[in-house]
């Protein structure tokens, strides 16, 4: 074989090399958009098996006070569940499960911890520290991944207003309904800011596979019922 021979067999390996290297990479690609990273969802099956004795713990811990009598107003009702939201959000440790979170549209029905670092988003969706707990009438702002480590707020994009959306505390189950979405660059911190009554947020990366923009999912409290209590309808809602 001439060496001109063997040159061109060398670029002929190193050209179908790289076919093969770019077929993988759009067929990982395809398998990750259609179910999602198989690996990193893997660890945060475990994580979710992990965080369910240790929630249990929580929830048997914390002893919310007790709902006033059924006659009271929905007012008296959420003087008590603000009271144990306070109380809730003050000793809750970074990292830890504090409830859980329901949301049909998206398949959702998993733990969330308290916090958005890293290795919080790691085992599910993640309460902004910044922001309050269920109850407390102020912003309650949720984060999770789109594409890695379970996907839980993989196909956000999809509610639509009036979709319903369940928090379940240590002191009660909270009700949300979709009022809308919102767009926003990845270091608009605004949307953190709490503006005077209850309203939730779940936030993922937009699009999917970037970090330079995040998608909003905006929901208002319709239905609270307190751990022992009675449901009300928020005032306001």
């Amino acid at each position: 074989m001439t060496r001109s021979h063997g040159r061109v067999r060398a670029i002929r390996m190193v050209g179908t090399a790289f076919v093969v290297v770019g077929l993988a990479a759009l067929a990982w690609s395809f398998v990750v958009w259609q179910w999602n990273d198989p690996f990193t969802s893997l660890y945060t099956r475990w994580q979710q098996h992990e965080l369910t004795a240790e929630h249990r713990e929580v929830v048997k811990t914390f002893r919310p006070l007790p709902p006033p009598a059924t006659q009271t107003s929905p007012a008296d009702a959420a003087i008590v569940v603000k009271r144990n939201a306070t109380r809730f959000r003050r000793t809750a440790a970074t990292g830890s499960p504090i409830g859980r979170i329901i949301a049909p549209q998206l398949d959702l029905n998993m733990l969330f911890v308290n916090g958005t670092g890293h290795e919080d988003l790691k085992k599910g969706p993640g309460r902004d520290e910044r922001t309050y707990m269920p109850g407390q009438g102020q912003l309650i702002y949720i984060a999770g991944h789109r594409t890695t480590y379970g996907a839980p707020l993989a196909h956000i994009d999809r509610m639509k207003v009036g979709d319903r959306i369940t928090l379940e505390m240590p002191y009660g189950k909270f009700v949300y309904s979709v009022t809308g979405h919102q767009i926003v660059d990845d270091q608009d911190l605004s949307v953190l800011r709490s503006r005077g009554k209850e309203v939730l947020a779940l936030q993922a990366c937009h699009p999917r596979f970037f970090a330079t923009q995040r998608y909003i999912v905006w929901a208002e409290p319709v239905s609270v019922t307190p751990t022992g209590g009675a449901p009300y309808e928020p005032i306001g809602s």
